[in-house]
């Protein structure tokens, strides 16, 4: 992620080049030292550099650091825990975290998973030797290098004598790779915990989830105190292994080197694999680690759950909820290593937030002018001018067309360019433009217009397989889309005095109604019912026409709320009022200063005033009224009674409109540079945000719209480009699209 305006430019003569991460004590940035050496620079947040117990834990995790060594760990290398904002330089580790690598390439098994292992083993081991206790190991905090895994981030370590900055009831880790005794009595919390988390971190690795994995930290608190872990998927030798490790009792559990011995039973590597993690010791046989097993499998029954234990989930998990340290399904910053895509929580396979992409499916990136498998095979490349482009999405393939950019079908799967269409009018010049208006009966329905000369403008369906065309009307230039409702396909007609109807695959005329005079309108749509709102070019006040899809008669309703219609919900249609003193239009985001939900069969509605203007495009999304401003803010209000739901800033200016998924719980905008930015939808909290994908940021009227397709991300830009994320690995690096065979 680049740089904000409000990041610092340098730390402690450490130049930032790049934002890592943020975390819940600061952010994390990509640095350089003087020598040219990347670094990870820890900054902590300001709201918190003048709390002074916050500072004394800091300084106590550059001490903590300072005193851990080992090739498995990522040392520090300089530190000021006394500046304005306190902060530390550790190595720059440049690998995946475990969460990454098991959301991108599945579960580990074989020498991968012995390496890692035994190596997580060792590096406790030198952290236990410096007298600290890890207390927050999980994926988002080993990092996968090449040379085996790092284990980062000592934030919430503690060095195993100091017994006074942890408070009673501050508890401190993720629930789903807690021990018991760290929901029961932080403070007494040893290097038995690290070897509990480090079993539930490698039934993780293996299966893709936790042993204690619920929807809620409540209930995964109340599982890893009171249940038998879930071990499904788990093989043996690591079954039986792990199983004693998640002994409730710290007592019950192996110490490291008893564990570094019963690992060794994990298989080998080949000749040519890479060089196995070797553990001080040496090795011993499988007959040995099992008998190992055998010889002190001291098995605890779980305790029945009681009072008490409530009491401790209640106490410990309501401060560690207000510390914010449970992060559900939401992605983190690794802190050290490279930067860390947000996504599913590593307890959850698959998590709800995120529905898992099509099978095949890789990051591609491409352009309207790759050549195409059928039609028009190659055209004129037009990426270095501004091109707009739109973009539907129909089962697995993505339709776009644009100024100058002739409709293509891309697969959605591999980016290939399926086909490129022949146009009717000359298009591809800098007068001309078509856009997709949507997919229906197996045809693509697409606006071609031509500025060029007296003008002209067509509608034409295209067969979904194959580009051919399949008919061509006449239509207004002036419009700029059609619709698509139930089985027709509505364009306004050449003169913009009616709107025709037509069978999408066929063109067959169903109906032609008539628009009044001296109005300029433009459709919408109700909950699949199509409806027109025309506003006068001269002085007569606006009317919205609702068309009956059998004969396409209109009803007119003039009675209408004031301002502009942003969309409908539950057959109530939303206007937002700007001020009436004309200033609300005068700046770059509009300002709003009412709400009013309308029924247009009763002709009746209700306005409510906002308590505090807002500004932006305002937008509704399954009944929730969003405003975007400019300089990337994004704020959520109630449609119904104007109150204010949530407001955040982002980074990433000129963001388009809003999509919600499927599951009602992400937002996602894309910015004028071509950053997509994911919110929480029911709190506004940033997830993540990528990288801009444009030379140049764009700043004309339009903005740039993100379209969901089978659980990816797919976006298209003024340059003509492009692509697709997985939402659960944004940061994934784009691959080219398929080229044609």
């Amino acid at each position: 992620m680049a740089l904000s305006k409000d990041d610092p430019r340098s730390i402690g003569g450490y130049k930032l080049v790049d934002r890592l991460g943020s975390g819940g004590m600061g952010v994390v940035y990509l640095g350089r030292s003087r020598s040219g050496r990347e670094v990870a620079v820890k900054v902590v947040h300001a709201q918190y550099a003048e709390d002074q117990v916050f500072r004394a834990r800091f300084r106590r995790e550059i001490t903590a650091v300072r005193r851990v060594s080992g090739a498995f760990t990522a040392p520090v290398m300089d530190a000021d825990p006394e500046a304005a904002r306190p902060w530390m330089v550790t190595q720059y580790v440049p690998g995946p975290s475990l969460a990454d690598r098991i959301r991108t390439h599945g579960p580990l098994g074989g020498t991968e998973l012995r390496r890692l292992a035994l190596g997580l083993v060792e590096a406790l081991r030198d952290i236990h030797h410096a007298g600290v206790v890890h207390r927050d190991l999980k994926p988002a905090n080993v990092l996968m290098a090449q040379d085996g895994p790092r284990v980062i981030d000592f934030g919430i370590s503690r060095a195993a004598e100091n017994q006074t900055l942890t408070g009673t009831g501050e508890l401190f880790g993720t629930p789903p790779f807690m021990s018991p005794e760290q929901f029961q009595d932080p403070r007494s919390v040893g290097p038995a915990s690290d070897v509990f988390s480090l079993a539930a971190l490698l039934v993780y690795a293996v299966t893709g989830r936790g042993p204690f994995d619920a929807d809620s930290p409540y209930l995964t608190a109340y599982r890893v105190m009171n249940e038998d872990p879930v071990l499904d998927g788990v093989e043996q030798p690591l079954r039986e292994i792990v199983a004693h490790c998640l002994a409730k009792e710290p007592v019950g559990r192996p110490e490291l080197g008893e564990l570094a011995q019963l690992l060794t039973a994990l298989p080998e590597p080949a000749p040519d694999d890479v060089p196995t993690i070797t553990l001080k010791g040496g090795p011993s046989t499988a007959r040995a680690a099992n008998a190992a097993v055998a010889r002190n499998g001291r098995w605890r029954r779980l305790r029945p759950a009681s009072a008490a234990t409530a009491g401790v989930l209640a106490l410990g998990l309501t401060v560690y909820l207000t510390l914010g340290q449970w992060d559900g399904d939401e992605g983190t910053a690794n802190g050290t290593g490279v930067r860390q895509s947000a996504g599913p929580s590593p307890s959850a396979s698959p998590s709800p937030r995120w529905k898992p992409v099509s099978s095949g499916w890789q990051p591609w990136q491409t352009t309207l002018y790759e050549p195409a498998a059928r039609g028009i095979q190659k055209t004129v490349d037009r990426t270095e001018t501004e091109v707009r482009s739109i973009c539907t999405t129909d089962d697995d393939s993505v339709y776009c067309a644009g100024e100058g950019a002739l409709p293509v079908r891309i697969d959605a799967t591999t980016g290939e360019t399926v086909w490129r269409a022949v146009p009717v009018l000359s298009v591809e010049a800098t007068d001309g433009d078509m856009f997709v208006i949507g997919v229906r009966d197996g045809a693509v329905l697409v606006l071609e217009r031509n500025h060029g000369g007296d003008g002209q403008a067509n509608v034409v369906s295209l067969d979904a397989e194959t580009g051919k065309r399949l008919w061509t009307h006449s239509a207004d230039l002036a419009g700029i889309t059609g619709l698509l409702s139930g089985d027709l396909i509505l364009t306004v007609d050449e003169g913009g005095q009616s709107v025709t109807a037509r069978a999408p695959r066929t063109g067959i005329k169903r109906w032609t109604g008539q628009l009044p005079a001296d109005h300029s309108c433009a459709f919408l749509k109700r909950d699949g019912e199509p409806y027109m709102f025309c506003e006068p070019t001269s002085g007569t006040a606006s009317v919205l026409l609702v068309f009956d899809l059998d004969d396409g008669t209109s009803r007119r309703v003039t009675s209408l709320p004031d301002g502009l219609p942003t969309g409908t919900h539950d057959g109530q249609m939303v206007f937002v009022d700007r001020r009436s003193d004309g200033t609300g239009t005068a700046l770059k985001d509009m300002i709003y200063t009412h709400v009013a939900v309308f029924d247009p069969d009763a002709g009746s509605g209700k306005t409510v005033q906002f308590r505090d203007e807002h500004r932006g495009t305002a937008t509704l999304v399954d009944g929730t009224l969003y405003f975007v401003e400019s300089n990337g803010g994004v704020t959520a209000v109630s449609p119904e009674t104007g109150k204010q739901l949530w407001t955040t800033q982002t980074t990433a200016e000129g963001l388009g409109e809003p999509v919600l998924d499927e599951g009602g719980r992400t937002l996602y905008l894309a910015s004028g540079s071509a950053r997509v930015v994911a919110l929480d939808a029911r709190t506004g909290k940033e997830l993540w945000q990528t990288k801009p994908r444009v030379s140049v940021p764009h700043l004309g009227p339009y903005s740039y719209n993100v379209l969901l397709n089978d659980g990816a991300l797919i976006i298209s830009t003024h340059e003509a480009t492009v692509f697709t994320l997985d939402p659960s690995r944004p940061h994934m690096k784009a691959v080219p699209a398929v080229s044609p065979s």
